[in-house]
């Protein structure tokens, strides 16, 4: 069977509804990617570390009951997971306010299981990891792991990267880019957008951003709804269908990059596995909150059953 791990945090969300009333719940980038890829039948381990706390096991609890692995899940006393709160627009838009500073999850590449945690990647077929994962380490952390992840690669192990690029992450610009760098060049899928590239590399045509990416494999979100997917060297332009309600565009890109996974782990073309992420998108931008009711669900989420074309 084929296996996927994501690498990143969960924190404790805090979602503002009607009168100003807060729901919790629970998210974090490569968590609601790892979520979805498990309920769309692929095999995933979650990646992080938590605290030894009520919240940390509701969460590993949580992530059992969606089927996500759990058994590289490093646990620390006296830490706790971080806090965000998501306000969220009449358009659907949202603002985060994180408080994450001393989160158990920054200290993933600074444990005594750190070696054999990193060791174990290369155990996967596939490694998922983004640009909100590269931000919670140190330096030298984000070095042991991007050694790890050339390591791994030197087997069957493939690496997939989402550029999700987060400015509050990044106190220093400069410091950001050159990790993307770094990352861009060991990565072999990139999952990027013209907002998170932008930012980081400046106002350019999407030519001249999906160009700064060596991988064989590349899909770039544009502006306007659609994608532009690189493969192979051959560029195609995948055309988004319109969404008639945008409810909170949390956990948009996460979901692409579950359903989009899925696909080409399940031998799907790469034009076709962009249209399956743009389709579990727009459902999942129709809900609140980061992870939508199971029965939300579409009816043909996995890859096959969609009826996609294959690639060779």
């Amino acid at each position: 069977m084929t296996t996927v791990a994501c690498i990143g945090e969960c924190m404790i969300e805090l979602s503002q509804g009607a009168g100003g009333q807060l729901t919790r719940s629970y998210g974090g980038d490569t968590l609601n990617t790892a979520v979805y890829l498990a309920r769309l039948g692929v095999s995933v381990d979650y990646v992080t570390a938590l605290g030894i706390d009520p919240f940390s096991d509701e969460m590993v609890e949580a992530w059992k009951g969606e089927d996500v692995g759990t058994a590289r899940v490093a646990r620390i006393d006296g830490k706790l997971p971080g806090l965000y709160v998501i306000r969220t627009s009449e358009a659907g838009e949202r603002s985060f306010y994180y408080w994450r500073e001393s989160a158990a999850a920054r200290m993933l590449l600074d444990l005594p299981q750190t070696d054999a945690i990193l060791a174990a990647l290369a155990s996967y077929d596939l490694i998922y990891l983004s640009g909100v994962t590269l931000s919670l380490y140190s330096p030298d952390g984000r070095q042991r792991l991007i050694d790890a992840l050339r390591k791994a690669r030197e087997g069957s192990t493939r690496v997939a990267f989402d550029t999700n690029f987060r400015v509050q992450g990044w106190p220093v610009l400069d410091t950001a880019r050159q990790v993307y760098r770094d990352i861009l060049a060991v990565a072999d899928i990139v999952l990027a957008s013209v907002d998170d590239l932008t930012p980081l590399f400046g106002a350019r045509m999407h030519g001249e951003l999906i160009d700064r990416m060596a991988a064989r494999e590349v899909v770039l979100k544009l502006a306007t709804p659609g994608s532009v997917v690189r493969h192979d060297g051959v560029e195609h332009a995948v055309k988004a269908d319109p969404v008639s309600k945008v409810v909170d565009t949390t956990a948009a890109g996460d979901s692409f990059a579950a359903a989009y996974l899925a696909a080409r782990l399940d031998g799907i073309a790469p034009v076709e596995a962009a249209l399956a992420g743009h389709r579990l998108a727009g459902v999942v931008i129709g809900h609140r909150g980061a992870i939508i009711p199971r029965a939300a669900m579409p009816s043909n989420g996995t890859a096959s059953a969609a009826g996609m074309e294959r690639s060779s």
